[in-house]
């Protein structure tokens, strides 16, 4: 609701047509999966900067994990590794700082040889690091096309990550209207590879 300019009755007003956007199939014909692990940390799950909802997360993030190494989906997880000049110290205090256990995927989903790691300093984990190199060798060469996205947190690392992803004209499977991503529950997701 919102009165324009302070003056008449106040109105309805629909910035954005969520009808008017087109469904997130841009690669329908050649999909290409990666699984993107966000922060799945010791300091982000049990430390530092806990979040409670982490826990019930961890046994769906671990069958998506091995459903796509079943699969032959590259796995890969993009990890906060700090020093203490990063700038989101400033914002956050020391967390997940870089060597540390904090710093650490949980055992629960530990990375397994062929799976890559990616360091990253701050929320978006395109944000000056390797990963859209990685996501381009992945799949023989022709590079992964779908990100299947799942981690700490959605308002932000997860967030901002799909956002650059979908900058870089990867389909994500998450927020549906801004990024042209599928809401998807992990059962289904599986089914998918």
């Amino acid at each position: 609701m919102a009165r324009i300019h302070g003056k008449g009755p106040i109105e309805q007003v629909n910035l954005y047509d969520s009808g008017a956007s087109v469904a997130p199939h841009v690669y329908d014909k050649d999909r290409r999966y990666a699984v993107l692990i966000v922060d799945m940390l010791n300091d982000f799950v049990y430390g530092k900067i806990k979040c409670d909802r982490a826990v019930p997360m961890i046994p769906r993030s671990g069958t998506l994990v091995d459903a796509a190494r079943s699969s032959g989906i590259p796995v890969l997880y993009a990890n906060d590794s700090h020093t203490r000049k990063d700038f989101e110290i400033e914002r956050w205090g020391e967390h997940a700082m870089r060597g540390s256990r904090g710093a650490r995927v949980i055992s629960q989903l530990r990375p397994r040889k062929r799976d890559v790691q990616i360091p990253k300093t701050t929320y978006s984990s395109f944000f000056d690091t390797r990963l859209e190199r990685e996501l381009r060798r992945s799949h023989d060469g022709k590079g992964a096309n779908t990100l299947i996205i799942s981690g700490l947190h959605t308002d932000c690392c997860v967030r901002h990550t799909t956002a650059d992803a979908f900058f870089r004209g990867y389909e994500t499977q998450y927020l549906k209207f801004w990024y042209l991503a599928d809401i998807l529950p992990t059962r289904k997701i599986v089914r998918l590879f």
